[in-house]
C-alpha cells in the first residue's frame, strides 16, 4: 500500500525506533506497533506495562535518556493512553499538503 509519506520517512523511523526501544527496556512483552494514517500519521507501540513514561532531560554526558524528548520535539502531539492491559504510547505527525 502506498501511504505517500515519503517527506515523514525519517521522523517517523526515529519516532518509532524510540518508543519501541522504551517499551523492550521498560515495558513488558508482548509489544505492539500500529502505524495508523488519518489525518496526521499516529505511531502507536503497546505494552502490557502499566508504568507511565517520564519526559527528562539527559544531560549532555548521559548515554541515554533522550528517547521521549526527541519524541516530544518531532512529534505535533504525542501522549500515554492507560489500558486494562498495559499501556500505548502514541505519537502524531502532521501529513504533507503537497
Amino acid at each position: 500500500m502506498e501511504w505517500g509519506l515519503e517527506k515523514q520517512v525519517f521522523t517517523t523511523e526515529l519516532v518509532v525506533s524510540e518508543l519501541v526501544t522504551n517499551a523492550i527496556r521498560y515495558g513488558r512483552p508482548p509489544i505492539r506497533l500500529r502505524l495508523i494514517r488519518d489525518r496526521a500519521l499516529i505511531c502507536e507501540v503497546s505494552d502490557f506495562s502499566s508504568t507511565a513514561p517520564h519526559l527528562r532531560r539527559a544531560r549532555a554526558l548521559d548515554e541515554g535518556g533522550r528517547g521521549l524528548f526527541l519524541v516530544a520535539q518531532l512529534a505535533q502531539r504525542w501522549g500515554t493512553r492507560l489500558e486494562v492491559h498495559g499501556k500505548t504510547i502514541w505519537a502524531e505527525q502532521g501529513l504533507s499538503d503537497d
